[in-house]
């Protein structure tokens, strides 16, 4: 009788891959976690209980196919757990990196509950697919027959990757126009390269172009861009996202040295990519020898406060407005960040900056938790008289993102938003009130994860493939 690969985690504990120590790794922006070797990404993968209900699966936005690529995996059948993996996953490697697992398919493995810790699943995943393109497994989009259709997508990020991916994969003509000057949206110039080393995401992108998929970047999309757009395609996907940052009024909220989120960290990964970038070179952009203090407590508040520290800050502080357990941003990253020196100021948020020419400090209030508000959350209260200066010579706000107006934008009043600016759009199948418009990922959820752009990118192009195949019988008969 063959031998049981599977079930061993009563024997075998959790154990990741082995992390940099973090006075080495916040002297540079490459990955923290080393790679599994093959026989500790078996080992790992063995722990899986196999679960009759697979809750990480059931979890995942892709409803991945975690436990068979898992049993795969420990069994040394990598190139089977690739293809299991990619079958429902554009971008697994990618995911191995970036997706908060601790929410998602981690915080719900039923080891885990039964108090033995969690399989690995991300460190599993990302090393699956890593070894997948070692191997040369990873293969271009290669059609069966050529369609004549084709799709126009607006937004070059996850969403739009992951629609162009299928969409070439049947076919269709793809044409992917981005006003960035390389493809990828926040996984190019929004993730820092500690979490997501930047030639992961361009390998992407020449797959996708090698497999036929063009690319149109450094384009704006005004209204005539738009009009032209849709003219020239039989279909168009907006997954432009969102990147109106979200911003403070109150006293002092003008001064130079208080910068969005979004341009620091897009100045800071254009210098990874050896780009001239004018306002980090000449200090505005740059936390090099300031004491910075970060506002927020999402995951981009994590990569501003992890990157000025690896930008030779010397302070990084970061003011939440609840306490450590009810931050929206990863537990892991929290821990990531004090270990390389970050200091966390919980129930503090800010009433107003102090400075002359530019800023000097940041007013802070300290709070405490009150009755639940209508999200569920106790809500923050001010503490009287308990205020106090937080100095700074940089304050970058992460408050999160808000939608452009594209109806203004792309000069389409028809098309339908909602009360938070974010475009409307049938579940699933991502389809506007427009005909032949659609709509996935952030410009339609909000901000949200990258995870869930990818899943709507898939959805959406099943949803156009579907159209095409209607229209093409309708035409036959």
């Amino acid at each position: 009788m063959a031998k049981q690969p599977m079930l061993k985690f009563v024997q075998i504990e959790r154990d990741m891959p082995e992390k940099r120590a973090a006075q080495e790794r916040k002297q540079d922006f490459n990955e923290i976690y080393a790679e599994y070797a093959a026989a500790k990404a078996a080992e790992q993968a063995s722990r899986c209980s196999q679960c009759g209900v697979p809750y990480c699966q059931s979890h995942c936005p892709l409803h991945n196919n975690i436990p068979d690529w898992l049993r795969l995996t420990a069994m040394g059948r990598l190139e089977e757990a690739y293809h299991t993996s990619q079958a429902t996953n554009t971008f697994p490697e990618i995911c191995g990196r970036i997706c908060p697992q601790d929410r998602l398919c981690e915080g719900n493995c039923v080891i885990e509950q039964s108090g033995h810790g969690t399989v690995t699943i991300g460190s599993v995943e990302k090393y699956i697919t890593d070894t997948a393109w070692e191997k040369g497994w990873v293969k271009p989009a290669a059609p069966g027959a050529e369609r004549s259709e084709s799709v126009g997508i607006i937004g070059a990020g996850p969403g739009g990757l992951a629609a162009a991916d299928m969409l070439r994969r049947a076919g269709i003509q793809v044409t992917v126009y981005d006003r960035y000057d390389r493809a990828g949206g926040l996984l190019t110039y929004g993730i820092p390269g500690f979490k997501l080393e930047k030639d992961v995401v361009m390998r992407r992108n020449r797959l996708l172009e090698d497999g036929g998929v063009q690319f149109v970047l450094n384009c704006d999309v005004d209204a005539a861009k738009f009009t032209e757009i849709r003219e020239k395609h039989d279909a168009v996907i907006i997954a432009t996202g969102v990147y109106q940052s979200r911003d403070l009024a109150m006293p002092g909220s003008g001064l130079p040295g208080i910068e969005k989120a979004i341009d620091f960290l897009t100045a800071s990964n254009r210098k990874s990519f050896g780009d001239a970038v004018e306002d980090y070179d000449n200090g505005r952009l740059n936390a090099d020898g300031k004491r910075v203090v970060v506002i927020g407590g999402g995951d981009t508040a994590m990569d501003c406060v992890r990157t000025s520290i690896r930008q030779g800050a010397t302070s990084v502080k970061c003011l939440y407005r609840r306490d450590r357990a009810n931050m929206p941003g990863s537990q892991r990253e929290v821990q990531n960040a004090e270990e390389e020196g970050v200091v966390f100021e919980w129930l503090s948020a800010p009433k107003g900056f102090t400075g002359d020419d530019k800023v000097a400090g940041v007013m802070v209030q300290k709070m405490r938790l009150g009755q639940p508000d209508a999200s569920g959350r106790q809500a923050p209260e001010v503490i009287e008289g308990a205020d106090y200066v937080e100095e700074a010579d940089l304050v970058i706000k992460a408050l999160g993102f808000e939608p452009e107006d594209l109806p203004t934008l792309f000069g389409q009043p028809d098309l339908p938003v909602t009360r938070w600016g974010t475009v409307k759009a049938a579940f699933q199948t991502g389809e506007t009130e427009m005909d032949g418009v659609y709509a996935i990922g952030d410009i339609v959820r909000g901000a949200s994860l990258v995870v869930w752009a990818i899943r709507d990118g898939r959805d959406c192009a099943a949803a156009v493939i579907e159209r095409f195949d209607a229209r093409a019988a309708i035409a036959a008969e």
